[in-house]
């Protein structure tokens, strides 16, 4: 299940999220809202959430969270964007591994 999360997320979203892929949940962040979309197969189920909420393309940054271990990692296909100078599946610019590491610590850390 997808859930776009805009405040702490409580333990019963955590667990819907993990429903897919059960160890680590698939995220798409968005920098400038400070929200984030977590849960479902592929960083484009969030994405494509966050975009019909209003979030910017350019803004959305794939990440995924690991809740046994409260660890962010940064691969995903929809981090592949030469126009931004990111031409790799991992975010390269470290101030924006910061925010999506900020915002998913605010967002998901801890529950």
């Amino acid at each position: 299940m997808i859930h776009i999360i805009r405040t702490r997320a409580t333990k019963a979203q955590i667990d819907e999220m993990l429903e897919t892929l059960s160890v680590y949940i698939k995220l798409a962040v968005d920098i400038r809202r400070a929200i984030l979309a977590g849960g479902g197969e592929f960083h484009a189920d969030g994405e494509t959430a966050l975009l019909e909420d209003g979030s910017q393309q350019a803004d959305i940054w794939g990440a995924d969270w690991y809740p046994d271990t409260q660890t962010v990692t940064y691969e995903s296909l929809i981090n592949i964007r030469p126009r931004q100078n990111n031409r790799s599946m991992e975010i390269l610019n470290p101030e924006i591994r910061e925010q999506v590491a900020q915002i998913v610590q605010n967002l998901l850390g801890g529950v």
